[in-house]
């Protein structure tokens, strides 16, 4: 295509083509009273980018602001390509999540597999090396074969980046659910190591230095991202297949370690990824930031592709691709790093002072806008929010235990759930211990990795319990909060900080606002009280399939310090003998469990409560005898209730437990009552482990590999081999991916 095919201003205006690209009418007569002058093609495509909802926030800013974001140990919080946080040494831990939704349902091999390299960029922009990788996962129901289709593509996408570059991946959560049968989510981590010392910012200061392009060319994969990010999907999303990039481990492996390198020199002046909105956010944000300006030659972007437009060069999301400014004079030293591992690097342009992006092409001024405009300056809506007439319903509803008359028969049901069985066909397909550094592998509460030189670890884990959010978002936003630090706890990690990724549908939609309005102040509420601040992440809306929007999804990932390897813990029992307890008390509580959509077939009435102050204190008496040495295994009490959690806690030990519930019988086996840990403690701990914690002994390990559990009376509630136990377990997700159905 050729320059003069594009339409000019006045056609722009007059046929309303900027609403193709995602800006409003409103938002269109915005940008003219900022230039003074109808834009041209290329500049209305760099404002509708960057007022996109996914560049801009301009939807869930004034909900964003109420998270914390400060704390004594946080280095770096939301604003840069990552927050950072000190773990002492000199040493800090850097992380951030995001979501790649739209682009994996259309195309999800490819969706999900960039969707790791975008993030992968975001933590080493900062000068840190990634060490991990992480993902949340959702879809809808197992047995629709474009389900499947979507699931294996998926998980084969972000196997074969992550495995490629060579960065274990580590952990992660896969949820199963009607409400994402069209719209998948797939939400990708990176967890990376750097010294304090070598902390990079993205900004272009310093007028006079250079601007250069460093990576792989530019084609016209990703153009208009992420707009198409920022809008809901419908049947003719098919059509915006093009939109998916295409990404390349190897280059990214490449650009990893000449970037690494590039940091250790002190002609780097700034660095950003090229994510969404490729060239353009990069110059922008780049420049905003430090309150200069950017001029490039667009003629000297490396271009894959023939004929390439300022607009399309503008708007690529071509993968592999960094924006570095470079002190002036010293960009001979930038090519010989990027020339030794055979990546492009090409000065493109120059920092100003004017505060403008200044675009050249074939010698003419192409686009020239006021920098702060495109990166700052996108309108703020504060959108209406109603309370859904289903949440009253719900809240009215009173509460009820359901009916179970064989319980054994029941709890091997909920091992088979596609949300509780085993995620080993998910991981296998990973290389989780490349790097040899992984301690603690998939399928335990968190993962664990080491921090070679030292004798610290990091536990990482990603949750959120969309059912509970949708049933009660400020309750559930507090749970997914709670249960990440929970597992952080479980596995001997003090909880840090967070990243989120908030999946929600249309903010424009009342009732869905003010879902998005809750959560936000539910998880606030905990990561104040737990400590935990918020240090960036994403917000992905409009997920939405023909009308219909997924659950509330604000997926938690978390980090947690472990100050010494021997408090590593994993949940399995681990010798006959020890003793079990379990951590608070267990309540009537089945609005949104495991239990009632297997015997509803969906979720009603109240989510369940949490006390941020109970869960607190639970959680330091938990990390404290971890840390004391008094404890053998701890597990998160959470999906599918206790049952649960006690066959997992046996599943691959060759061990057994005789354990004792009081109580309604149900309630005390399925029940997902919030803030309870089973634990497992060797004999000779008892008394230390009683004075530290409060805690219920209800049974014991036993050599024999058979769960059973009575009631006060002694009289059988449940008794399953842990082969049966195992069987239904680890047998689900296969059989279901495999059955023809």
């Amino acid at each position: 295509m050729s320059l003069k095919l594009e339409p000019n201003s006045e056609q722009i205006k007059t046929e309303k083509l900027y609403t193709q690209m995602g800006l409003s009418d409103e938002e269109f007569a915005l940008v003219e009273s900022i230039l003074g002058r109808t834009p041209n093609y290329t500049e209305t495509g760099l404002f509708s980018v960057m007022w996109s909802e996914h560049c801009s926030y301009k939807n869930s800013k004034p909900v964003l602001k109420k998270f914390p974001v400060s704390g004594e140990r946080v280095l770096q919080g939301p604003g840069e390509g990552a927050g950072i946080v000190d773990i002492g040494d000199n040493q800090a831990v850097v992380f951030k999540i995001e979501s790649h939704n739209h682009p994996s349902a259309i195309e999800p091999y490819q969706g999900a597999a960039t969707g790791v390299g975008g993030i992968i960029r975001d933590v080493f922009s900062m000068g840190a090396r990634p060490i991990a990788l992480l993902n949340s996962l959702r879809f809808g129901e197992l047995a629709s074969p474009k389900v499947k289709y979507l699931f294996e593509e998926v998980v084969a996408g972000i196997a074969g980046y992550g495995n490629c570059i060579g960065i274990p991946t580590v952990g992660g959560e896969v949820q199963f659910d009607a409400s994402y049968e069209g719209n998948p989510l797939v939400n990708a981590m990176c967890v990376g190591l750097i010294d304090h010392d070598d902390i990079q910012k993205g900004l272009a200061a310093g007028a006079g230095n250079s601007v250069m392009y460093v990576g792989a060319s530019t084609g016209r994969d990703g153009i208009h991202g992420a707009t198409f990010a920022s809008e809901e999907l419908t049947d003719e999303s098919e059509k915006d297949r093009p939109a998916v990039q295409v990404g390349d481990p190897f280059m990214e492996k490449l650009l990893l370690e000449a970037c690494l390198e590039l940091v250790k020199c002190d002609a780097l002046v700034g660095i950003q990824d090229m994510g969404a909105a490729g060239l353009t956010s990069s110059s922008a944000e780049m420049a905003s930031k430090a309150g200069m300006g950017i001029e490039m030659n667009l003629d000297e972007v490396p271009q894959r592709e023939s004929g390439m437009t300022p607009y399309e060069m503008m708007l690529s999301e071509s993968q592999e691709r960094m924006l570095v400014v470079v002190k002036k004079g010293r960009e001979d030293e930038v090519k010989e790093i990027f020339d030794r591992w055979g990546l492009l690097s090409k000065v493109v342009g120059k920092v100003t002072e004017d505060k403008t992006l200044r675009l050249l092409h074939k010698g003419e001024v192409v686009a020239e806008v006021p920098v702060d405009a495109l990166a700052e300056d996108a309108p703020v809506y504060h959108q209406p929010s109603k309370v859904p007439a289903y949440y009253l319903e719900n809240q009215e509803k009173e509460a009820v235990v359901p009916e179970v008359t064989n319980y054994k028969e029941m709890l091997l049901t909920l091992l088979s759930q596609p949300t509780i069985a085993s995620k080993e066909w998910v991981f296998d397909q990973y290389d989780y211990m490349v790097r040899t550094n992984t301690v603690v592998a998939p399928g335990s509460d968190a993962a664990v990795v080491r921090v070679r030189g030292t004798n610290k670890a990091l536990a990482m884990t990603t949750d959120c319990n969309s059912r509970y959010i949708y049933l009660d978002p400020l309750e559930g936003g507090k749970i997914a909060v709670a249960e990440a630090a929970r597992n952080i706890v479980c596995s001997g990690g003090e909880p840090l900080a967070i990243t989120d990724c908030l999946n929600f549908g249309s903010p424009e939609k009342p009732e869905i606002f003010w879902q998005l309005e809750k959560a936000t102040d539910g998880m606030s509420e905990a990561c104040s009280i737990l400590s935990t601040p918020v240090i960036g992440g994403n917000v992905s809306l409009y997920n939405e399939t023909n009308g219909g929007a997924v659950y509330p999804t604000p997926v938690v990932g978390m980090v947690g310090l472990v100050h010494e390897t021997e408090h590593i813990t994993t949940q399995v029992f681990k010798e006959e003998g020890d003793l079990v307890y379990v951590i608070g008390e267990t309540k009537e509580e089945f609005g949104g469990s495991e239990l009632q959509k297997v015997i509803d077939g969906t979720y009603s009435g109240k989510a369940p409560s949490i006390d941020m102050e109970v869960e607190a204190k639970r959680q330091k008496q938990l990390l404290s005898a971890i840390q004391n040495g008094l404890v053998a295994s701890a597990h998160d009490v959470s999906e599918g209730g206790l049952s649960v959690a006690a066959a997992e806690s046996l599943i691959g030990t060759g061990l057994g437990a005789m354990l004792t519930t009081s109580g309604n019988k149900t309630a005390a086996l399925f029940s997902e009552t919030q803030s309870r840990f089973l634990v497992s403690v060797k004999r000779a701990n008892k008394e230390k482990f009683e004075q530290l914690v409060d805690a219920t002994l209800i049974g014991e390990v036993t050599a024999e590999p058979v769960l059973t559990i009575v009631n006060e009376e002694n009289e059988n509630v449940l008794q399953a081999t842990v082969e049966e136990l195992t069987s239904a377990w680890k047998g689900a997700i296969p059989c279901l991916v495999k059955s023809k159905a």
